[in-house]
């Protein structure tokens, strides 16, 4: 278990399914999680517990998704994955959903990433960490820049959301570019 401040990442578990089905079931969630990827949502109970099956069976040297809940109820508000670790090229690719609008622009997102991106450059060989997004999705072009991930490169026109075309945005972190988060000696 991972916690900063206002989120917590912990192992996945089979009772997390009915919060995925009902965030892959909702259009918003699925426009900006994933520019309305009809891969993503909307998805039956039985597409969600074999989805599930498989996560649940994930080896952790290769990827894994873990569930992002609040610091102070240990509500489930989303996810964060990694997937194709590769230790011999030193790089995997990162994603975060946070599936509970009420929590979207509040930073819960982003904390989530920080806290998975500094699990994976300190207890991982890797190197290098990349993720995408969409090039409507500006919250999180904004927070993955915050964090320090680069824009790497665009690929024009991929994405079709609502009848329009947006570029796939590309973004990539090295370890060393990366700061790990001040420790709080104050606390107990």
């Amino acid at each position: 278990m991972f916690e900063g401040t206002h989120v917590r990442l912990r192992a996945l578990s089979a009772d997390d399914a009915v919060h995925h089905l009902r965030w892959r079931n909702d259009p918003e969630v699925v426009r900006w999680a994933t520019a309305d990827d009809p891969c993503f949502g909307p998805v039956t109970a039985e597409a969600v517990e074999l989805a599930f099956g498989s996560m649940l069976r994930l080896v952790p040297r290769e990827a894994a998704v873990l569930t992002v809940e609040t610091v102070t109820d240990g509500r489930p508000i989303g996810m964060v994955d990694y997937r194709d670790l590769d230790p011999y090229a030193g790089s995997a690719t990162v994603g975060v959903t946070i599936g509970e609008r009420e929590y979207w622009g509040r930073g819960h997102g982003s904390e989530a990433l920080r806290l998975l991106v500094d699990h994976l450059f300190g207890a991982h060989p890797v190197e290098r960490l990349e993720l995408d997004t969409w090039s409507g999705n500006e919250r999180a072009v904004r927070a993955f820049t915050r964090l320090g991930f680069r824009e790497e490169g665009r690929r024009r026109k991929a994405v079709r959301v609502a009848g329009r075309t947006y570029d796939r945005v590309l973004f990539g972190m090295l370890r060393e570019e990366w700061t790990p988060p001040a420790v709080d000696t104050t606390a107990d």
